[in-house]
């Protein structure tokens, strides 16, 4: 069984998530950590619970879930895993950040891609990797069937989804990535998403103003 922490990071109030398991191993999803009060409060968790992590993930590029890439890369020695139309979301991190005022390093190693179908195994939990386009050109989502949840990334919120207005974006894809990928998912499915609360996906087929 997995257990999942979220932290609310930076300015923008991004999720990031860490996912661990009962032999204490973990990944990193989308670590926003901008202020380094806020990478050391990821440090410490990650310390205070005698966790090791094994794999730091993006569900999509955009800065606010990219902070903390290279810091944790480093700190950990983990590469970066995105899909590949994300490398050019990535690569424009840094000058959103200008636009936003908020300068970052960037993550600047070797990638690990991941593709519509794989499976991210940490022992005997299984994630399997779900496409959803549309807020960016590579967004991923990622669901448990076991514990009944899926990372969601910036697709879908409570009762919103992502913005569609950003380079890369589509709102059309977006609500078809939602309908096909999401929405089949189990309705007490709980949703884990990349600004916000915790929704569940029967709750977002009744009243998701977006989806109807």
């Amino acid at each position: 069984m997995l257990t999942i922490k979220s932290f609310e990071f930076s300015p923008i109030q991004e999720n990031t998530y860490i996912l661990y398991n009962e032999f204490n191993d973990c990944i990193i999803i989308d670590p926003g950590c901008y202020f380094d009060a806020e990478k050391e409060e990821l440090v410490a968790y990650v310390k205070s619970n005698n966790l090791t992590p094994k794999m730091l993930i993006n569900t999509h590029c955009h800065l606010d879930h990219v902070f903390g890439n290279k810091f944790l890369s480093e700190k950990y020695n983990l590469l970066l895993n995105i899909h590949e139309d994300e490398k050019a979301v990535l690569a424009f991190a840094p000058t959103s950040g200008l636009m936003y005022d908020m300068p970052f390093d960037n993550y600047s190693g070797e990638f690990k891609l991941l593709n519509e179908g794989d499976s991210i195994t940490l022992g005997q939990d299984v994630l399997k990797v779900l496409l959803v386009p549309g807020h960016s050109p590579g967004s991923l989502a990622f669901y448990s069937a076991k514990d009944k949840f899926v990372i969601s990334g910036d697709a879908l919120f409570r009762n919103s989804i992502g913005r569609t207005d950003l380079p890369g974006g589509n709102h059309e894809q977006l609500i078809k990535s939602i309908k096909e990928q999401l929405l089949a998912l189990p309705e007490d499915t709980l949703v884990y998403s990349g600004h916000g609360p915790v929704t569940k996906i029967g709750d977002e087929k009744k009243n998701n103003p977006h989806l109807s």
